[in-house]
């Protein structure tokens, strides 16, 4: 199980709103088949485990056993059940890492595997299989994205510096080069990355993953007012954006995915208020199917998701080395626990969850 969960993650941030499944196919102690996920539409794992299994080896299928992290599908989507292929191939045992909480499978796979009379074996590192795609659990259990906050501070707490005499921000750089690399590495690994009005305006950020070979996240810009320019990176055709707003409403919403999102280059979502954004963004989200967001600022909106307590992970960046006084404070975080801390030349980098979700 545990070569399962290596495959499968080699699926990340290509896969999504899918979850990444990784899957072995074992006669006596010997792998005769693997494969896994790899990208949203096409094969899944138990497919490309099964077809990858040498012409040698073929008549063994029916004597071995599949291993797969997730339970096995039983619907028509974009492509067969999975548990009809296992029952064709006669495999008579499979050991299932975690059930699929998407209630189109939800159990139904075992069913069928056991009614067609295949012996199944559940829970094999169910934990560690549930920590792989908590994204994809929070999603559907949650019925929200799996939140992920960012932010880079200095040593003193402050993630920007204080405005200078003409009212603008000075330009402050507080991560790394290593530590920069890294945050498009996160990007690649998400669906969607979330700014504010204000971050948009000043960073001119392009939240792309320039620096790391991978997907382009979907942008995600709050602008109540419609007021950002038009020349900003975030509109350019590098990635699709949706912009939230009072105003304008171009998006219809049901049964939009991500895929579908990447032809539209800039669209709007109209929200109702100013108030309570968080859930309504939230439910935005899910209605358009983005199965996870990066949330990169800034202080505002990161502080008004800690406040209502709609995140999973938090990822902070500490330059160590640098203090500047006088500054905008960064985010106080509430109910984290820490998961992960490691040091990226002066950047210590800490990764928390947030322990009041059991998806994280």
């Amino acid at each position: 199980m545990q070569r399962c969960l290596n495959l499968a993650q080699l699926g990340a941030g290509k896969v999504a709103p899918n979850p990444m499944v990784g899957a072995i196919l074992v006669y006596g102690d010997r792998i005769i088949g693997e494969g896994y996920h790899q990208e949203y539409g096409k094969a899944h794992a138990e497919v490309n485990c099964i077809g990858s299994v040498r012409p040698d080896d073929r008549p063994l299928i029916p004597k071995s056993t599949l291993y797969v992290s997730l339970e096995p599908c039983a619907h028509f989507g974009k492509t067969p059940p999975c548990a009809d292929l296992v029952i064709k191939q006669k495999i008579p045992r499979v050991v299932v890492g975690c059930r699929d909480p998407f209630e189109q499978v939800n159990g139904k796979g075992i069913e069928k595997l056991e009614a067609a009379g295949v012996e199944v074996i559940p829970g094999m590192l169910e934990e560690d299989c549930r920590m792989l795609n908590r994204r994809f659990f929070g999603f559907h259990t949650l019925r929200r994205p799996y939140v992920v906050l960012k932010w880079a501070q200095t040593a003193d707490g402050r993630i920007a510096a204080a405005p200078l005499t003409n009212g603008q921000p000075e330009r402050l750089l507080i991560s790394n080069a290593c530590s920069n690399r890294l945050v498009h590495r996160w990007r690649s690994e998400e669906v969607g990355i979330l700014v504010g009005t204000n971050t948009a305006l000043l960073d001119d950020p392009g939240l792309t993953t320039r620096l790391w070979p991978g997907s382009n996240p979907v942008r995600l810009v709050i602008d109540m007012d419609l007021k950002l320019p038009g020349h900003l990176q975030l509109f350019n055709s590098d990635a699709p954006t949706v912009v939230f707003n009072l105003h304008k409403h171009s998006l219809p919403f049901d049964n939009i995915s991500p895929g579908l999102l990447r032809e539209n280059g800039i669209s709007y979502y109209q929200v109702s208020s100013n108030t309570s954004l968080v859930p309504q963004l939230m439910n935005a989200l899910y209605r358009l199917n983005i199965l996870s967001v990066l949330v990169e600022g800034g202080g505002r909106l990161l502080q008004s998701i800690i406040d209502e307590g709609l995140w999973d992970e938090a990822r902070i960046i500490t330059n160590e080395t640098l203090t500047i006084g006088k500054g905008l404070p960064a985010p106080a975080l509430k109910n984290q626990k820490l998961r992960q801390a490691f040091m990226l030349g002066a950047d210590q980098v800490k990764i928390y969850a947030n322990q009041n979700m059991q998806t994280s």
